[in-house]
């Protein structure tokens, strides 16, 4: 499996369409939100948006003329968990892999076509696809590309995804599927992750081989205080498949925001790399600018930017990197 860091043949993103997660004027502000960032992404890379049969025409009047638009049926828009991952085959070329999909431990139904909507994708592409029988999501893991990937115990251990799978039969998937040769387990991931149970992509990813970035909390009175610094202390000393000690930088500031009675994290570290840019979710914090600049010095020769959308897709469950997906170019 690539890296995210590496060359982009385009971005896929899904357009939001469940209520139950954006209610009332929430679901126009969150769909507002997807168009900034597709919009965003385009100066710098093709971007594509899935939208469910009859939302094209919406999709498109606000994404704009530079963002191609493509319906297919979806329950949702985490197109980073329903969407395919994709691997560099031996000979070049390129396949996508359509892991099974349960609504992250069957919490939101419907999801059939969610579940189906990886191969439908690659089949619309025009992309090889093989389907694995392992319950796995692309926001549960990052990898270097050279063999090294980070994953949470707490979710791909959890029993609501492969009840009966042990860690290292989840590695052995992992080997053949995605190409992992060494995995960092670590413990937790955010302390209100209900959704996901804790994935990765909210708290550690590699900016490149040898480098890994992870999410800390400075408020000693958040549970994630305890629980991030219990997963920086893992991640330091370790090493990796190409027996290098890996340098672990901290982005250390945890916003919360708080709407209706609902309080949620946005974590920096829910950002996505791509052909010159990375995009980071901001939500009007203090220190927006000063952990931006703590990831763009990880990213050099790219434009480094926030995006003020991350406290509207913390309320629907994620950030940036949960609603996209990387085609890596071939």
């Amino acid at each position: 499996m690539p890296g995210e860091f590496g060359p982009h043949e385009r971005t896929v993103i899904c357009w939001p369409t469940r209520t139950e997660l954006y209610p009332g004027e929430r679901l126009d502000e969150a769909r507002d939100a997807h168009a900034e960032l597709a919009r965003a992404i385009a100066a710098f890379e093709p971007v594509t948006m899935i939208a469910p049969p009859g939302a094209g025409d919406d999709a498109t009047e606000r994404c704009g003329g530079n963002v191609e638009v493509v319906e297919i049926p979806i329950d949702d828009s985490w197109f980073r968990d329903s969407g395919p991952i994709y691997v560099a085959d031996d000979d070049g070329s390129r396949t996508a892999v359509d892991f099974a999909f349960n609504a992250w431990g069957e919490k939101f139904p419907p999801w059939d076509d969610d579940a189906a909507v990886a191969r439908r994708w690659a089949e619309h592409a025009g992309h090889d696809v093989r389907s694995v029988d392992l319950v796995f999501e692309g926001g549960s893991i990052s990898t270097d590309g050279e063999g090294s990937f980070v994953t949470t115990i707490q979710c791909l251990m959890h029993p609501n995804r492969n009840p009966s799978k042990t860690q290292r039969e989840i590695e052995a998937v992992m080997a053949e599927a995605l190409g992992a040769e060494s995995v960092l387990w670590l413990p937790h991931g955010l302390a209100l992750d209900d959704d996901t149970d804790g994935h990765v992509d909210n708290v550690a990813a590699f900016a490149r081989p040898g480098v890994l970035v992870v999410q800390g909390c400075d408020d000693p009175a958040e549970p994630d205080h305890l629980l991030m610094d219990v997963n920086r202390r893992i991640a330091d000393g370790w090493v990796d498949a190409r027996g290098r000690t890996v340098e672990v930088v901290e982005v250390p500031v945890l916003p919360f925001r708080e709407r209706d009675g609902e309080r949620v994290p946005v974590p920096y570290l829910n950002y996505y790399v791509g052909n010159g840019f990375v995009a980071v979710p901001v939500c009007g914090h203090a220190a927006d600018d000063d952990m931006i600049a703590i990831i763009a010095e990880q990213y050099p020769g790219r434009e480094t930017f926030g995006l003020d959308i991350g406290e509207i897709l913390a309320l629907g469950g994620g950030g940036i990197h949960c609603i996209t997906q990387q085609i890596p170019a071939v």
